[in-house]
């Protein structure tokens, strides 16, 4: 193998290594930046590129890639997630909490985050802690608990305006975890349970209250009721009552007629009335066995009167007159 052959194989090899070095592909979402002899050049974006060998050189910058933290030459322009490391936080009431976060962060302009900033993922990382320690420290434990957004809201504020002019957007901003000491956590577990206790005894009282308001509105029905039943039934009984009047005194009207028309006399239909309720009335004392009954005079003349009637009741044709018992002499 002579020289020639070689040469010729070498500046083959070296020719290949030009045209290789001179063609960069960019994939999408992607960018490289670009020096000349130590001066930015220009910027290339996704798709095939043409450079310079040996004079165009990409300059590297360290930026998130799975998770972690490397130097690249191709920077990444789609939105990552970026780890703030847990850390001590003391809150306004005095007390020591554990807290990290996460961001999302995304390289609006490849340039700055290039030259503005040596090293961008720790560098935010870092302003991130040293903001989540202002923010915290202006707020108690009680409310540091329950106000995540409105941290997560401060926080992205105050990052997006600082890394503004590195190039990168903070699209969002997640608090993970917040941890309290241990005995602080003891703490608010005998509060959450006193809480709950004190609840389930309102709830209880409560539902007592109701339970007695309920059964006493339905006593108070319940007497309405029988009260309205009771009056019912008295409105009915004496409107019975007197229809029952009515029946009886339409009935004895009609016998009185009936009399009246055979015995043609006022006074007679009287005395027959008298000594009928005076037979009846006469009759509720003899009711017992071995009553002793002394009937006075008067009795002896309503009995006559009756039985004179009876007669004229007997036979029509006889004289009211001549029936009437005859007064005892006077002595």
């Amino acid at each position: 193998m002579n020289f020639g052959f070689i040469l010729t194989l070498a500046l083959i090899a070296f020719g290949i290594i030009i045209i290789a070095k001179g063609f960069k592909v960019v994939q999408q979402s992607q960018c490289m930046i670009i020096e000349r002899l130590g001066s930015y050049s220009r910027t290339l974006n996704n798709g095939f590129n043409v450079v310079i060998p040996f004079l165009d050189q990409a300059r590297p910058i360290y930026w998130i890639h799975n998770s972690e933290i490397w130097p690249t030459s191709r920077i990444d322009l789609r939105e990552t997630v970026l780890d703030v490391p847990e850390q001590a936080v003391i809150t306004k009431d005095n007390v020591s909490i554990r807290i990290d976060a996460l961001m999302y962060v995304q390289v609006t302009n490849a340039v700055k985050a290039t030259y503005e900033i040596s090293n961008l993922p720790l560098a935010v990382a870092q302003l991130a802690q040293t903001s989540l320690r202002n923010v915290i420290g202006e707020m108690d434990l009680d409310e540091c608990l329950a106000s995540r957004d409105v941290i997560n809201t401060k926080l992205k504020q105050i990052l997006d305006e600082a890394t503004d002019k590195w190039g990168l957007k903070v699209n969002r901003v997640e608090l993970k975890n917040i941890t309290p000491p241990r005995e602080i956590q003891v703490a608010m577990e005998k509060q959450m349970q006193a809480e709950r206790e004190r609840r389930a005894k309102v709830l209880e009282a409560e539902g007592d209250k109701q339970a007695r308001i309920a059964r006493s509105e339905g006593q108070k029905q319940e007497q309405i009721n029988l009260a309205d039943g009771d009056r019912e039934a008295q409105i009915r009984q004496a409107q019975g009552e007197a229809q029952a009047i009515r029946e009886v005194a339409e009935a004895k009207k009609i016998a009185l007629q009936a009399i009246h028309s055979v015995l043609k006399s006022e006074e007679l239909t009287t005395q027959y009335i008298v000594a009928s309720d005076y037979l009846e009335k006469f009759g509720q004392f003899t009711q017992g066995k071995g009553d002793k009954v002394f009937i006075p005079y008067e009795s002896s003349m309503a009995l006559g009167s009756l039985g004179s009637i009876k007669e004229l009741l007997t036979n029509p044709t006889m004289s009211p007159n001549s029936g009437r018992p005859k007064s005892p002499p006077l002595n």
